[in-house]
């Protein structure tokens, strides 16, 4: 397929934008981790999990509607951008919104930001993942990156099996030291080095969610997690050793100042001590969906499945739609958002949608679009073409776009 580039991509992302009414088709983007062990729900071909190469690590996450590079050791000039597909060529998305900027994100989000600032993936593993935190904007700009936070939700779709350990270590426990935590560092090379000794465990459940800051630390457990996120791939691991696989100390300094590599002090302090050791953790962070409206008869539901604010802001939000066999409805939203099918078939618009049973590496697929700001302002058709499947999409949104949304611990209302 033709990849087009510099001052070509206006052309091809109007031409796109036309044809698809305000609807761009994307490419899965998939991307490897080499210190996870794959947990093989996310549809690729099994010969394709290491289509990166041994030496890069499986597949484990795919990113969707992605403008932000992964952060990865030998990684290919374009991994974790997504890809527009148009008239049997493609250009990236983060090149067509630098192209079109407003026309696809809106005024609001481009005058502010001058880019996508978000992204959401798939996150796939068959065990745990090391305690680790995402820095935030201020301890990041000393590498010139962003900060991050992320919100989690545990598609039912892709949950048939919890893999190996379906908990997530989060935060520390109340009573927890800075020096305690020092001592985790000083014992790197050790072995284990007990940083999960002063965490706490909670269960996982299809259908749920947490919303998580910077400066947090949490070890995800093996649910496939759909992660609505900031766009940037800033993190440090804390924990030396995940079900007796290493994690090298590069890895927990990656995105710290060179000359702070051995400042203990200095890592331990990247730590948000207050958001950490909260006695009322889960309540500060857990979520359950929140239907928008009681539309059940009008033949779908669409829950909110990430909300909640990041230290007074929203930076993201998400939603899960569910259309029934043969409904048709008009989708309105306040701004553009990325679109990933994970259950039955139809279409949005004039674009088909199915959700895959299995993708080759490299392969097309019908199962991912970006709706743009106006066509979200307008409304979008969405039509279940199953006579017994529902359609299930889920999509997220950028920093600020519903102040509508609910609130973290609204599930109780």
């Amino acid at each position: 397929m033709k990849t087009i580039t510099g001052d070509k991509v206006e052309r091809a992302a109007k031409a796109a934008l036309e044809a698809g009414e305000g609807l761009l088709r994307l490419a899965p983007t998939w991307v490897p981790r080499s210190f996870l062990q794959p947990g093989r729900r996310i549809k690729l071909h099994p010969n394709d999990v290491y289509a990166f190469g041994l030496n890069r690590g499986g597949i484990d996450e795919r990113w969707f509607a992605s403008t932000t590079e992964a952060d990865n050791a030998g990684r290919t000039p374009d991994e974790g951008l997504s890809y527009v597909v148009h008239d049997g060529s493609r250009f990236t998305l983060r090149d067509a919104v630098t192209a079109c900027g407003p026309a696809l994100i809106g005024e609001e989000i481009w005058n502010k930001y001058g880019k996508w600032p978000v992204y959401s993936k798939f996150f796939d593993n068959m065990g745990p993942i090391p305690h680790h935190l995402h820095q935030d904007d201020q301890q990041a700009a000393l590498v010139g990156r962003e900060g991050k936070p992320e919100a989690y939700y545990f598609p039912p779709q892709l949950n048939y099996v919890g893999n190996n350990f379906p908990y997530t270590f989060f935060g520390l426990e109340p009573g927890t030291t800075k020096q305690d935590v020092r001592r985790c560092l000083e014992n790197w090379n050790t072995g284990d080095n007990g940083i999960l000794d002063l965490s706490k465990a909670y269960r996982l459940g299809p259908g749920t969610g947490w919303l998580v800051g910077p400066s947090i630390l949490h070890a995800p457990g093996s649910l496939v997690t759909y992660e609505p996120q900031w766009g940037s791939d800033v993190f440090g691991m804390y924990q030396s050793l995940v079900e007796g696989r290493e994690v090298t100390w590069d890895l927990l300094v990656k995105d710290v100042p060179e000359d702070k590599h051995r400042d203990l002090d200095f890592i331990v302090d990247l730590i948000d001590w207050e958001a950490n050791v909260d006695p009322h953790f889960r309540d500060s962070h857990y979520l359950e969906p929140i239907p928008d409206g009681d539309t059940e008869s009008e033949g779908y539901v669409d829950r909110w499945i990430v909300y909640g604010k990041v230290r007074g802001e929203q930076r993201f939000s998400a939603k899960e739609l569910t259309v029934q066999p043969g409904a048709k409805i008009s989708l309105k939203d306040n701004g553009a958002s990325g679109v990933i099918v994970t259950q039955g078939r139809g279409r949005i618009g004039k674009v088909k949608l199915e959700c895959p049973a299995m993708i080759r590496f490299g392969e097309m697929t019908e199962d991912e679009v970006f709706i743009t700001e106006q066509a979200a302002r307008n409304g979008v058709e969405v039509e279940n073409l199953a006579e017994e499947c529902p359609l299930v999409l889920l999509r997220y949104f950028g920093p600020e776009v519903n102040p509508q949304a609910p609130a973290v611990g609204d599930y109780k209302k």
